[in-house]
């Protein structure tokens, strides 16, 4: 997507359950010299969705995912790079997204994503759930 590309973001860490995403602040800055609102709520919902789209290809399916609605809490001034981590919220599970997504055809599940401060608090913390919706099979292929 172009506007990502300009946004200058790059994968930091990916180890199975959690995804970080980095990008440096000269890219991001606002007029008051610390990291523009808009740019950390686009790394947080581009980080969170990466990870539901990661597990969705690891687990063999194919589907679109879509944040289905979020809510954002901006803590603290980030006058720094932005690294934003993802993970599960604490209620959910990927075996029961990933079971539901392949009998139902369709699945959500909740992340949290936060961007940190140099000091290792909190900036912005970000709440969504994540819906995944099955692409249809290709007319004539065998179901296995």
């Amino acid at each position: 997507m172009p506007p990502v590309a300009a946004m200058d973001v790059s994968v930091a860490d990916y180890d199975g359950y959690r995804l970080r995403l980095h990008a440096p602040l000269a890219t991001h800055v606002n007029d008051k010299g610390c990291a523009f609102g808009g740019s950390l709520a686009s790394m947080m919902t581009l980080a969170s969705w990466g990870l539901v789209s990661l597990h969705v290809e690891e687990a063999g399916l194919e589907a679109e995912v879509f944040v289905a609605d979020s809510q954002i809490r901006y803590l603290a001034p980030l006058f720094a790079d932005l690294d934003v981590e993802a993970e599960l919220a604490p209620d959910a599970a990927w075996p029961g997204f990933i079971a539901t997504l392949r009998e139902r055809g369709r699945a959500r599940i909740g992340l949290v994503a936060r961007a940190k401060l140099p000091d290792g608090g909190i900036a912005t913390e970000f709440t969504a759930r994540y819906v995944a919706i099955a692409k249809p099979r290709a007319a004539g292929a065998i179901s296995g």
